[in-house]
């Protein structure tokens, strides 16, 4: 078989191929070309030349609705898409149309930009509120074909298809040159000696950080390197993570994005990334080079950085919608390839697209192909990329069968028997928008899960909120009410205060109201209801008690997060002050507003050093990394001392009362080193120091007393965040008492 060009007639070899692997394969000799389309009734191929000519295959080999071929000519480096030829039936949820040059869901590699124009759109878009009407669908401009061409036909009517893709009508504009396109890989890379570390979560800090953003402005790092992997991987940057102790970065979406034409306008862009569509792929964007599919490379080599150094690579992963959008968005990939198999549509409407994302789709996770191309892309990313886990953004949505979240779906299943992707750590954002998407805590086994309710209550209780001293027990010790009865450990309370969305720690202790302005949506944009507290006056001061106690606020939070049980979560720049000078929703902000601001290093230099002093304070102790939770009794017979001790700053044990007070701020915990029940990964058992936390969110100066003998005879100061750097030497005997700074921390190790 052989196929010509649209506008030549110079033949190329095509062989049957193979229906799998899915996407473009290059084994060295050739690449076979695979695509997955219920609906299809033809499939083109459409390799893509340098100046932008196009050859288009006719996929004559179906099996099990995947079209194939294998071209033994074609090499890395080769950019093509795909014409889809089907119905157009929006109502019946079919929406193909063969003047859209369609992206490879399977696509490792892409090239080019989205520049906006409307034959991205599949109706007239100064028109949309007709957008899916029926007088489109013979604008559809579908092309019928017989099976049974002759090969030596081929070239003819392949271009007298060309010429019908083209021609005038809606939705009958071509998107070739408008649009990106797929690109062909060289599989083949150098991991040399690469291990992956394997941190157990009890060992893990997390170091949540944006490709762009760590690095658009660092003096250490070249200028040509800023904003790129290659960037990301510079000594400078991994140094300072090692340095504060980090043992894992967890990075913002990294798979291929688009900007949204409507931020473009604005003269704004998507710099969180969250528009996907590229599963396999990483962004472009972010790479040095621009050859097609240097980004596959240069991601592999920072990877292997990142290992070297000790640190696991965490991706943010968003298989809960596209970068489609809704009905008005642009036909880029899925839509045009199989919109009813890759898309949840509104029941009795096929239409509409269900939305639990507010982004204007939801991924059909129910369907087995959309499901086959999710655990796909997981196991590529940890097989061919050598990532150590994932984050999964708005994963309830995936737990969605019907309409309920269920969390013993299809999609947990396949997780759960796959050998690869059950093996790495697996995070949820344990929530969506839809109805009922609130699941914190009821993920299953193999899972962890930003804890939301951590995060709300440390907030509450330094803000100084009533009724909250019991939730806040309950969060510093790992969330057991949470995640004991699915038989997982405190590690499964995946532990933070701040994120990327919302507030910075500088910004969280700074503002009452969010400031989002800059994003032209007029400040109606991000969350309202923050708890946060801006110490007296709304954003910059020079009011030194101000700064004061902001500085207090910062250091009380993060030494709350890194000494809680759980596996605690930094966002990047909050160990040196980074602020968004209150602008609580950043994702279109790709400007200094949002980068990491390097020279706040120095000026917060005592903030960093109070970071790494809290880190490794973390790492030294067993006791602040439990992997069960406390039980509040003796561990064993013999035991006088129980594993944990709740204490009122007078020394005595807590009763009911004092839980129950409202207006209680103040509370000591014992944490006892000696009372830890499960061994080493030797089988050894773990014997370590023992520590007292007192926590004063009063807004004054409290008195506390150690407690009695019984649970030590002396006691050291460790850490005092009413300290600038949290360094303080102090001895004090059992029973003396100790003053605790008003919205301050105390933590006394047992000497004696």
């Amino acid at each position: 078989m052989e196929a010509s060009e649209s506008t030549g007639t110079t033949p190329i070899p095509v062989w049957p191929g193979s229906a799998y692997p899915l996407g473009a394969t290059y084994d060295g000799a050739g690449t076979n070309f695979s695509l997955f389309s219920e609906v299809a009734e033809a499939v083109d191929l459409c390799l893509i030349a340098k100046d932008g000519t196009e050859t288009r295959v006719r996929l004559d080999e179906v099996d099990g609705y995947v079209w194939h071929a294998y071209l033994p000519t074609v090499v890395p480096g080769q950019r093509y898409g795909y014409r889809i030829h089907g119905p157009w039936d929006p109502s019946a949820g079919h929406r193909c149309d063969p003047s859209k040059l369609l992206l490879d869901p399977y696509g490792k590699a892409f090239d080019g930009e989205f520049d906006g124009d409307r034959s991205l759109f599949s109706y007239d878009i100064d028109a949309p509120e007709d957008a899916g009407d029926d007088e489109y669908e013979d604008a559809a401009l579908i092309v019928e074909t017989d099976d049974d061409i002759e090969a030596e036909d081929a070239g003819d009517a392949l271009e007298a298809e060309a010429e019908d893709d083209s021609a005038p009508g809606l939705p009958g504009h071509d998107s070739l040159g408008h649009t990106m396109t797929t690109v062909v890989i060289n599989p083949f890379f150098d991991w040399a000696a690469d291990r992956a570390p394997k941190h157990p979560y009890h060992d893990t800090v997390i170091y949540e950080a944006h490709v762009k953003g760590m690095t658009a402005t660092h003096p250490g790092v070249p200028e040509e390197l800023r904003g790129t992997y290659a960037g990301l991987a510079h000594p400078v940057i991994i140094d300072h993570l090692v340095d504060l102790g980090v043992t894992a970065i967890e990075l913002m979406p990294v798979h291929q994005f688009m900007h949204d034409q409507t931020l473009l306008d604005k003269g704004l862009r998507n710099y969180w990334g969250y528009n996907t569509f590229g599963f396999l792929a990483p962004h472009t964007g972010y790479s040095s080079a621009e050859k097609p599919g240097a980004a596959v490379s240069e991601f592999k080599a920072m990877v292997r950085s990142f290992h070297e150094a000790g640190i696991e690579v965490i991706l943010d992963v968003v298989y809960n919608h596209t970068a489609e959008g809704n009905h008005l968005g642009p036909t880029i990939s899925f839509r045009g390839i199989d919109n009813a198999a890759y898309y949840r549509l509104v029941d009795g409407d096929a239409e509409h697209y269900m939305d639990y994302t507010g982004t204007g789709n939801s991924l059909n996770a129910r369907h087995p192909h959309t499901l086959q191309l999710i655990m796909d892309s997981l196991r590529y990313w940890v097989t061919e990329m050598h990532v150590d886990g994932f984050r999964f953004d708005l994963a309830s949505t995936l737990a969605r069968e019907l309409h309920d979240v269920d969390r013993l779906s299809a999609f947990f299943d396949l997780v759960q028997q796959d050998p690869i992707v059950s093996q790495v750590k697996l995070i949820a954002e344990p929530w969506d928008i839809g109805e009922g998407g609130y699941q914190v805590g009821n993920f299953p086994g193999l899972w962890t899960e930003w804890n939301g309710k951590y995060r709300d209550t440390v907030r509450d209780y330094w803000r100084g909120e009533p009724a909250t001293l019991g939730e806040f027990a309950s969060r510093l010790t790992g969330s057991s009410d949470l995640y004991e009865a699915t038989g997982r450990r405190p590690g499964a309370s995946i532990n933070f205060v701040i994120a990327h969305d919302g507030f910075t720690l500088h910004d969280l202790v700074s503002y009452n109201e969010k400031h989002n302005e800059a994003n032209g949506e007029d400040n109606n944009d991000g969350e309202s209801h923050n708890r946060s507290w801006n110490c007296g006056v709304e954003g910059p001061t020079d009011d030194p008690e101000i700064l004061d106690l902001r500085g207090r606020q910062s250091r009380n939070i993060l030494a709350t997060l890194l000494l809680s049980q759980g596996t605690p979560m930094l966002a990047h720049g909050d160990e040196m002050g980074r602020t968004q000078q209150g602008n609580n929703n950043v994702y279109c902000q790709d400007s200094e507003l949002s980068w990491m601001d390097w020279s706040l290093a120095d000026t917060n230099a005592d903030l960093v050093e109070f970071t790494k002093r809290v880190i490794a304070l973390r790492m030294k102790n067993p006791v602040f990394r439990r992997r069960r939770f406390f039980e509040g009794t003796p561990i064993r017979s013999g035991d006088q001392t129980r594993d944990i001790a709740w204490l009122t700053p007078s020394g005595e044990e807590m009763t009911p009362e004092d839980w129950d007070s409202g207006f209680g701020k103040s509370l000591a915990v014992f944490l006892n080193g000696e009372g830890i029940p499960e061994p080493n990964h030797r089988g050894e058992r773990v014997v370590g120091d023992s520590f007292l936390l007192c926590f004063n969110a009063h807004d004054e100066e409290i008195e506390f007393s150690t407690p009695n003998s019984d649970y030590a005879d002396e006691w050291a100061v460790v850490l005092d965040t009413a300290v600038p750097t949290g360094a303080k030497d102090a001895v004090i005997k059992a029973g003396n008492s100790l003053q605790v700074e008003s919205r301050s921390l105390v933590v006394l190790r047992r000497t004696a």
